[in-house]
């Protein structure tokens, strides 16, 4: 009989990565944020109540946003720095443009050396591999109804050991419709 060991059975973490609420967040959002074991906020967040709802469903990091008032500033940071299951992130607002980000996205990098890369602020979906900086870029375009996007967005995916797997584009709908 072979034996069965705990590492079999371990549960990947689900994460779920959205950005640029400005102020919105709806039933939705707060269901698949609790169905995740962590929630990553990119920034332009809006106003606090949103980081309350989504600490209260789930184990947010977030970063501030370039219209997010003294109140989110004052209980975020313009940087962050974390790992999950040893995978390694980096998370801001504005990056700037991959793969010649801004200078302290850069400097950011060279400190902290992730393996992710999470950015807001473009409102636009993207994940790419950065072969300059040997890390995964990831946008998860806009979850809110403000901007110029038409598709609300968000992204999950799993992680085990460093290993992101089932990487999905979650859609909300139109940004001028409600959900």
């Amino acid at each position: 009989m072979s034996k069965i060991t705990n590492n079999k059975f371990k549960k990947l973490k689900k994460i779920l990565v959205l950005s640029d609420t400005h102020n919105y967040i709806d039933d939705r959002i707060l269901d698949f944020a609790s169905q995740s074991d962590y929630v990553i906020h990119a920034g332009d967040i809006g106003n606090y109540e949103i980081i309350d709802k989504l600490n209260s469903v789930s184990k947010l990091y977030h970063v501030y946003g370039n219209i997010d008032g003294t109140e989110v500033r004052s209980e975020s940071n313009e940087f962050l720095f974390f790992k999950i299951d040893n995978l390694k992130i980096l998370l801001t607002h504005i990056s700037g443009k991959l793969p010649n980000y801004n200078k302290k996205t850069v400097n950011e990098i060279k400190k902290t050396n992730p393996d992710l890369l999470i950015a807001g602020h473009s409102h636009l979906l993207k994940v790419e591999f950065d072969n300059k900086n040997d890390l995964l870029f990831m946008n998860p375009g806009a979850a809110g109804r403000h901007g110029f996007h038409l598709k609300r967005t968000m992204l999950r995916f799993t992680v085990d050991k460093k290993k992101i797997d089932n990487l999905e584009v979650i859609e909300l709908g139109s940004r001028s419709s409600l959900s």
